[in-house]
This record gives structure tokens, sequence and C-alpha cells, in this order.
């Protein structure tokens, strides 16, 4: 048997329909005389003469008509198949899709992200998971579509882009001394701290920093999540850090104030991720810009290649 050789299901397909070997080799943009080898090699494989002379004219045989629609056919699926799908159109897409947040990132993301998808997309569904700690097996595997939050180490198989850097600050009730005064390096470290560790660390990298001026921080809680942290924070008692952007509505909703940590930190610099196998795929490309529109200023929205 010969090896497949899907050039010949597309010769054979012109060659039944136009009934002519020149008129094929015009379609297929070679010769006459390649045609005709190409003919010969079919009847080869397919142990019949497919088209003979009539007068001036080739006609089928009965081999060549049987094959004739399901040749087409296979020629028309394979065409569709390699043909570059149309744009999305998020109105007419049904689709779920689940995605993965970290504290940082799910409180923020959930409700614009729900009412964006509900105006232009109606017949898509969003499956929110918290970050479990996992890393990237749910990614690989499908449990999870899409994963948003702090950008950390990750496979090969799995794409990361970055939307866009965010800073830490302090957040503490509006008459808080470090709100209403100088936020000096003594006056935070003397402060009444909470850390957000969803490992229950107490130390990071503001105690790095601080160590670095001689200094150390009283730490009387270590809360999971930040929702939970600015809620102890309306006590008065506490201040706790905090993404400047990411937090920005939760801060004010809750009625509290921020101010400058008096320390180089480093930037907390947020992402996506995916596998792989969905970076083509048209509806998932939607679902990251529309992400990506949500989440990040307008001034540090960057574009994927």
């Amino acid at each position: 048997m010969e090896p497949l050789d899907l050039n010949l299901l597309v010769a054979l397909d012109s060659l039944l329909d136009s009934r002519s070997v020149t008129e094929a080799a015009r379609r297929l943009h070679t010769s006459p005389s390649a045609m005709s080898r190409t003919l010969a090699r079919l009847r080869r494989v397919l142990g019949d003469p497919l088209l003979v002379r009539s007068g001036r004219q080739l006609v089928p045989t009965p081999r060549a008509l049987e094959l004739r629609s399901e040749v087409a056919a296979l020629v028309e699926r394979s065409r569709a198949v390699l043909t570059p799908r149309a744009p999305v159109d998020p109105a007419r897409l049904e689709r779920g899709f689940t995605l993965r947040a970290d504290d940082l990132v799910l409180a923020e993301l959930t409700g614009p992200l729900s009412v964006a998808v509900r105006a232009h997309a109606p017949g898509v569904t969003l499956r929110f998971l918290p970050d479990t700690g996992e890393g990237t097996a749910d990614l690989r595997d499908g449990r999870v579509d899409l994963a948003v939050g702090v950008v950390g180490h990750t496979e090969p198989e799995i794409v990361v882009h970055r939307v866009f850097g965010d800073r830490l600050v302090g957040v503490a009730v509006p008459d808080h001394p470090l709100v209403t005064g100088r936020a000096t390096v003594a006056a935070y470290a003397g402060a009444a701290h909470l850390a957000i560790s969803r490992h229950g660390r107490p130390r990071g990298p503001i105690d790095d920093r601080l160590m670095l001026h001689g200094r150390t921080r009283r730490v009387f809680a270590t809360v999971p999540d930040l929702p939970s942290a600015l809620l102890a924070v309306r006590s008065g008692e506490f201040v706790c850090p905090a993404p400047a952007h990411l937090a920005a509505r939760a801060i004010t909703a809750l009625g509290l104030a921020t101010f400058e940590i008096p320390l180089p930190l480093p930037e907390i610099t947020i992402g996506m991720s995916w596998h792989s196998r969905n970076t083509a795929d048209g509806a998932h490309r939607w679902l990251r810009d529309l992400v990506e529109s949500v989440l990040a200023p307008p001034q540090d929205t960057t574009r994927r290649r």
C-alpha cells in the first residue's frame, strides 16, 4: 500500500469534476503532464481507470461515479478544517469558562466581568474559583480555563501575560496618625499591623525592608485574604498593606484611607495564565481581552502578540 497522500484526494476531486486532465491541471496550477502522472498514480492506488476516453472526451467509470460525491465532501471538509475561523461574535457565543483568581483579584474582577459578559455575551457562563495554591495543574488538565492574579513561577506549556503592575500602600482608618501625619519608617514600624498570607506567614518583603533600617514591626494577626484584613482595619486598631489599584474601590466603600508605606517595596505583578492549547482559540482570546480591559488601568493595558 502506498503512503497516504492527501494531495491525491484534491487531484481526484478536480479530475472527476472537470473530466479533463488539462482543466484539472489549470485549476491546481500544475502542468498537464504532471496531472497525467497523478492520474496514473490514482488509477494504480484505486485499481480502476477512473476516466476513460470516449471519442475526444474522458468519461468516468462506475467506480469514479461512485466516488464523486464522497471525494467532493472530503475535500470540502478538509478546506474548512484548514481555513482560519472567522472572528468570534460574543453575542452568539455559547460557552462556559472557569476562572481561578487569588483574593487580591477575585473581589475586583467578579462583579465587573460578570456585568460585561452579561451585556456583550449573554450565552456565556462564568465560574469563579479561589486560588488554592495548586500551581498550574488545573490549567494543564483543563479544569480551569484562565488563572488571574499575582504572577509566579510556572511550567513551560503555561502562557503568562502581564496585565499591569500594582504597588502596595498602607490602609488605616481616616483619623489614624499614619494617615493624618507623616508616615516615617519609625512611625510605620511602631504601628499595630495585620499581615495577609494565605499560608499564615507573618513575615514578608515589608519585614525585609524594615530590617535594613534596623526596625521590626509587631504583627498582631495574620489573615488569609485581603477582604478580611480590610474589615479588621475598620476597628481603628490596625494597619495593613493593600494593592493600590486593585483595592481602591473596596477601601473607599469601607470608609478607609491610604498612606504611602515609607519603604521601597517590589511591584505586585498582576497577570493571566492559561495553557498554550487555548492561545489561538477565538473565544478564549475574547475572554482574555475582556478580563484585561476590566482589570488594568487604561495607561497600563498592554496587548498580547
